[in-house]
């Protein structure tokens, strides 16, 4: 997830001073199978890399045969010299380590996971299509030094902004196709960033699996069907929901609509109001979960519990006459809605309201734990039961 926000953190901030900007996915042709051993082990040794660490890897990877089998017929046996195995918790990490350099010479801003690359660029004056071009150029001449290749059939540019003039662009020699949306990490990005085709995804899919435990389960109880609510649904509505968090009322609605109709299958509950059946499973709505995982976010990030610097979303208003907690937020001024609604603007306020008995807390489940307890002696004080 960090991947995803530090790169919409900069897509979105740069939409925000009126510029286009372009968006890359990139595709490695069989990326995992193609990485050459050799090339790898000298990386690795780069890397500070050797010793009994090194040989466990080049014995994991080596002395490897394959052969091909069709209709009864067998070639014969050949050395594999290259790629890493899939499936494995090692493999992705090695392709990192063989893409790391990638980016060493480009100038617009790249994000990389495994093999899921992607770049983006202000395209609002000729330099920048320019320099974005270059980039494309650098890739395909890294691509040719180190024995990979693009898939170029599947690479695509996502063109943003009211002014975008939807460049073309190549990448060894193919023309990207242009697209509205693509799927980045699980996660459904169009061009308009409102992350509505992800919306109606989720619901689906979560839908989906709520349908199947309503068929499957005869004996719908309270205990039975939060579990697996709980256990099966709630996670498709809530996946990575940080870096596509609806703002427009009718898709934070659909979302919601989908608890419902599972509070609503528990039998003894059929007649409750939705608010009843939130305290009667011990649920909270939808909405209310997204601000409580931004405010976790947000604490991990600043109390440097994850690898994500805070300063690339946050400056810390290092004030002496600041009320409240020593850790606030900066409030800048956003201009487009799709910006203002970002993880790291839409996030200041309720951080810069939290205790300091909060904010000061000493883990992730200490923070969890007294952030539920100034949530419900809020909810005591405002008489709201759920």
């Amino acid at each position: 997830m960090s991947n995803l926000l530090e790169f919409f953190e900069e897509v979105t901030k740069t939409l925000d001073k009126g510029e286009a900007v372009d968006l890359v996915y990139l595709d490695f042709a069989k990326a995992f199978d193609k990485v050459p051993h050799c090339r790898l082990f000298k990386k690795l040794e780069a890397h500070g890399l050797g010793g009994n660490v090194l040989n466990w890897i080049k014995g994991w990877l080596g002395n490897r045969r394959q052969k091909v089998c069709i209709d009864g017929e067998s070639s014969d046996w050949a050395k594999v010299t290259s790629g890493v195995p899939q499936g494995s918790v090692l493999g992705p990490v090695l392709f990192l380590v063989y893409i790391n350099d990638i980016d060493s010479n480009l100038i617009s801003t790249i994000g990389k996971f495994a093999d899921d690359t992607k770049m983006c660029k202000s395209v609002s004056s000729v330099e920048g299509v320019q320099k974005l071009r270059d980039d494309l150029v650098k890739l395909g001449n890294w691509a040719d030094d180190w024995q990979m290749s693009f898939n170029t059939d599947k690479c695509s540019v996502i063109h943003l902004g009211n002014e975008n003039l939807k460049h073309k662009y190549s990448l060894c020699g193919s023309v990207l196709r242009d697209s509205t949306k693509e799927r980045d990490l699980g996660i459904i990005v169009d061009s308009s960033m409102k992350f509505t085709e992800q919306c109606n995804t989720a619901i689906k899919n979560a839908n989906s699996t709520l349908g199947l435990i309503r068929r499957t389960i005869k004996y719908k109880s309270q205990n039975i069907i939060t579990k697996l609510y709980k256990a099966l649904v709630r996670p498709k509505l809530e996946y990575c929901v940080q870096a596509w968090r609806p703002y427009l009322k009718k898709n934070i609605d659909n979302l919601e609509k989908v608890q419902h109709r599972a509070t609503k299958m528990i039998d003894e509950y059929k007649g409750l109001k939705y608010e009843d059946r939130l305290v009667k499973t011990g649920l909270t709505t939808l909405e209310e979960r997204r601000t409580r995982g931004d405010l976790i976010e947000t604490f991990k990030m600043i109390k440097g519990l994850n690898k994500t610097d805070y300063k690339r979303f946050f400056t810390i208003a290092h004030s002496s006459r600041t009320r409240g907690h020593r850790l606030k937020i900066v409030k800048n001024r956003s201009r487009l809605d799709i910006r203002k609604n970002f993880f790291s603007q839409r996030v200041v306020n309720m951080w810069n309201e939290l205790p300091e008995i909060v904010v000061e807390s000493e883990s992730v489940n200490s923070f969890k734990n007294k952030y539920d307890k100034y949530v419900g002696d809020r909810r005591c004080r405002l008489g709201v039961s759920w």
